[in-house]
């Protein structure tokens, strides 16, 4: 996440209308808060974050002091911080309701088209009808299916690729995130169009300047994000995606597909047409569900994909057991397939203990209080922000044995699972408002992976050794990947079948 700050003057001003501001205006008198750290005036609880210590890290220590519900103050903004399972699961089904609606943030209302997307849209009638067309007729698990031969030629071709560098460092991080950027667009458009890799450049530079304004921890001085920086980069990179998905759904509408395959852009304009529906979808509309599939969908697959890589190059022997079942599975075919898949118990597991450990998002996104409601015997006021630490509590020591090692037998005959009934392991959120994207994720994660573990053997370059891999977060963003990219030299692995 990139954060742009106005210059010392308009700072200084800011700082003057604000201090006024708190002056004449009167204080909430809401009573029975969580407890939480001393504020300051005017910063609240901002100076206890700083870049150099990943914001989770400190919600996790805070919530050891204060409590698994705390409360915090974020500039101007009242904000309620989760550091357990038994609160999460106090927030997001006991009182899901209550805490189904999203803040309303200036760079999501910039990328969701006003906050039209299913990710940000309030908890309306909207909201369930986009809510359905996405669960019904965009990602239900028929649909995922018919997209298994772009997954499998997407990832063919990186193999092929990873292979013509047999011996050499290759940047697997890169690749990684370009294999699940053109999967997702494949998947949206069709057959690769004549801007596709204009349209993932663009949601790329969404990507990278998508984050916290400085205005949204000071609502009253909300002209302070015309000045951003951040914000204007934001604004051409979302002005040249928006270009490039009109022209492909005007280039969709006169060409329409006389085949069975669909992609979503073709099933969001037969939805636009036939659909009978109670909101009608507008181009506008379809804009921001495909935006919706290329930020939440393409980081977090991949973000898993090079985390899980990084763990079992770390761990020689959950390595050699996971390629052990690959190859026992695939050597007769040669290739790794999706059918196959259903048998890599092991594998899955991996997955599984991977987004237990580096969930894509720590932080889930922002919910919002739609009215005064109580959590954990404390008064929540209406419109106070809540933020959930997924990744503090998938390393609840009073869930998790040994929460902060890598090891997939965990799961073993365990039903503990990410589909959101387990509050100590939501990576894809849990409620109302779980990410409806978790059987398109899922394949996007386990194909890559048991590929690149069936037809390779990883070294580290330079003669590294394992135990100097830097494991740690890079800068907090929609996702947290790694801090450094994952650069390894593939050998390559020849089947028993396949020899000469």
């Amino acid at each position: 996440m990139e954060n742009q700050f106005p210059s010392f003057p308009m700072l200084l001003a800011a700082f003057f209308f604000i201090l006024i501001t708190l002056i004449l205006s009167e204080k909430s008198k809401t009573k029975n808060l969580p407890p939480g750290p001393r504020k300051l005036p005017i910063i609240g609880n901002l100076h206890l974050f700083s870049s150099s210590y990943p914001i989770h890290h400190r919600l996790r220590d805070l919530s050891k002091k204060y409590g698994a519900v705390m409360h915090l103050k974020l500039g101007q903004v009242s904000t309620i911080g989760i550091g357990s399972p038994e609160a999460a699961k106090e927030m997001m089904k006991t009182n899901d309701v209550c805490f189904a609606d999203r803040p309303c943030y200036q760079s999501a209302e910039i990328v969701t088209y006003n906050f039209l997307d299913i990710a940000y849209s309030p908890y309306e009638d909207y909201w369930r009808q986009l809510r359905k067309i996405c669960t019904v007729e965009l990602l239900s698990a028929k649909r995922v299916q018919s997209f298994r031969s772009i997954r499998e030629e997407e990832v063919a071709n990186l193999i092929r690729d990873i292979s013509s560098s047999s011996g050499k460092p290759f940047n697997l991080s890169k690749r990684i995130f370009a294999l699940t950027y053109s999967i997702t667009a494949r998947v949206s458009f069709g057959d690769k169009c004549r801007e596709q890799d204009a349209f993932i450049s663009a949601a790329e530079k969404i990507m990278q300047t998508t984050g916290f304004d400085l205005a949204d921890l000071f609502p009253s001085l909300k002209f302070l994000g015309w000045f951003s920086e951040m914000r204007t980069r934001l604004m051409n990179a979302h002005d040249e995606a928006d270009r490039i998905i009109e022209s492909i759904i005007n280039d969709h509408r006169a060409n329409k597909k006389t085949t069975e395959t669909e992609d979503i852009v073709d099933v969001l304009l037969k939805l636009q047409d036939n659909g009978n529906l109670q909101f009608p979808l507008t181009n506008t509309n379809i804009k921001a569900v495909i935006l919706d599939l290329f930020v939440a969908g393409s980081e977090t697959s991949s973000t898993t994909v090079e985390w899980a890589m990084s763990e079992v190059l770390k761990n020689p022997r959950i390595l050699s057991k996971a390629q052990e079942e690959l190859r026992r599975i695939f050597d007769k075919k040669g290739k790794v397939d999706e059918e196959g898949l259903q048998e890599s118990h092991y594998l899955k597991l991996v997955i599984k203990e991977t987004l237990r450990m580096h969930p894509p998002g720590p932080l889930l996104l922002p919910r919002e209080c739609r009215e005064s409601c109580q959590l954990n015997g404390y008064n929540i006021p209406a419109k106070t922000k809540v933020i959930v630490n997924a990744w503090a509590l998938a390393r609840d020591p009073n869930y998790w044995t040994e929460p902060d090692t890598f090891y997939p037998e965990r799961f073993l005959d365990s039903t503990v699972d990410f589909k959101g009934n387990n509050y100590e392991f939501i990576p894809f959120g849990a409620g109302r408002r779980i990410c409806p994207g978790i059987s398109f994720a899922t394949p996007n994660m386990e194909l890559p992976l048991a590929n690149f573990l069936y037809h390779f053997d990883w070294q580290l370059p330079g003669g590294m050794k394992l135990e100097n891999l830097d494991m740690r977060d890079g800068d907090f963003g929609s996702t947290i990947t790694r801090r450094n990219d994952l650069v390894l030299i593939p050998v390559p692995y020849h089947p028993p079948t396949m020899e000469a």
